[in-house]
């Protein structure tokens, strides 16, 4: 058997600017912003309600679906947060991950032939997940430097064998936040097409300046074709437990139960406790946006004593685009690798989230790290030029 007979079902590239700039970061031993992970400690009662469930004896396959009590918890915690009601039951299923999700939901709707719209720049799953189905992925940029809708291009991208579009808010890599009127003119474009929404609301628990995240779940017009992913990874900053959960209307639920029967079935059971125990404690009133709000305005701060031009401060996520424009015609992927190696601190080139690597030599920087990690990382990068 030659390795060349096996199939090519994507045409991303083999690893991922993550893997790879992570891994770089390791060998220069920079500073790594790159991947949006955060490097401080998750509420100690996080690990402690692991370690009891554990020793407990929940060490077994939880239901398909998820555990009926953190699906019970999600519920009232969505409920609270965005004023919505989900069925424990029949709409909300626990997964390994949001990405998983992403994955999964495509593969619930997706033929082959079918066409799904991608709002660029976006997160790098997307497109291979769209044509690991068959399916083609059609990228419509974000204005420019707003990383707002562009409403009309939108509309041109929609045609006959549009099965889909992916919305991500808040937005990575650029932190934009949709409003309710964004929402509005979705709606208004699908309307009498049968188009479902993928809505990647991840960072739904990151949001700045007072503003409020709209979930496509609070729209009554797209409630019932959208798929909403959520991460606690990003919620409680513990990326590595890798548990997330989808919500769908009870059709789409099961379609994508379907699938996900036959992916994992099952997710980690001790820490589906840990979280359904964590989420029926008293409600934190958005301290996770504080503290990162927090770390946000402390970057920025920092930032001024570097020679790059900042994006406008992101209103939610972990991330803040700065552009290098003024500074070198290096292409960004080049860019970064000579920050990564010449000044020890590792970003992510924006090129590398567009189909067409479109090039505005602008760097997503990851601020979601201790205060002393940004400013080494500051200290770092005003040493140039």
């Amino acid at each position: 058997m030659h390795p060349e007979n096996l199939p090519h079902k994507f045409a991303a590239a083999e690893l991922n600017i993550f893997t790879t700039m992570s891994a770089l970061a390791q060998e220069h031993q920079a500073v790594n912003l790159s991947q949006g992970f955060p490097d401080f400690a998750v509420d100690p009662a996080l690990p402690q309600l692991l370690y009891e469930a554990s020793k407990a004896g929940f060490n077994q396959y939880a239901p398909m679906a998820g555990l009926p009590g953190l699906r019970d918890a999600i519920a009232a915690d969505i409920a609270r947060r965005h004023g919505v009601t989900a069925d424990a039951g029949t709409e909300i299923t626990v997964t390994p991950g949001a990405t998983y999700a992403i994955y999964t939901a495509l593969s619930a709707v997706l033929r082959p032939g079918d066409e799904v719209v991608v709002l660029e720049p976006c997160y790098d799953s997307y497109k291979p997940n769209i044509e690991m189905q068959g399916a083609k992925p059609v990228g419509v940029k974000l204005q420019p430097e707003t990383f707002r809708p562009d409403w009309q291009a939108l509309k041109d991208a929609i045609g006959d064998k549009t099965r889909a579009i992916i919305v991500n808010t808040p937005h990575n890599p650029s932190g934009t936040v949709w409003s309710r009127a964004d929402w509005d003119c979705l709606a208004a474009l699908v309307s009498g097409r049968n188009i479902y929404i993928l809505s990647d609301e991840v960072y739904d628990q990151l949001v700045f300046d007072g503003l409020q995240h709209t979930s496509v779940l609070q729209h009554p017009e797209l409630r019932s074709r959208s798929f909403a992913l959520f991460s606690f990874g990003k919620s409680l900053h513990s990326t590595g437990w890798k548990i997330g959960y989808c919500i769908a209307a009870q059709d789409l639920t099961k379609a994508f139960r379907n699938i996900h029967q036959f992916l994992s079935f099952s997710v980690n059971t001790p820490a589906q406790h840990a979280l359904a125990h964590f989420l029926a404690r008293p409600a934190s009133g958005g301290a996770a946006s504080a503290l990162l709000q927090q770390k946000r305005d402390y970057f920025l701060e920092l930032m001024q004593q570097t020679p790059f031009r900042l994006l406008a401060p992101a209103a939610g996520s972990y991330f803040q685009l700065a552009s290098y424009a003024h500074l070198s015609d290096l292409p960004d992927t080049e860019y970064a690798v000579m920050l990564t190696r010449q000044y020890g601190v590792a970003t992510i080139p924006v090129s590398v989230f567009y189909s067409d690597r479109h090039d505005d030599k602008i760097l997503r920087f990851c601020f979601a790290k201790k205060e002393e990690t940004l400013l080494q990382a500051a200290e770092r990068l005003s040493r140039i030029g």
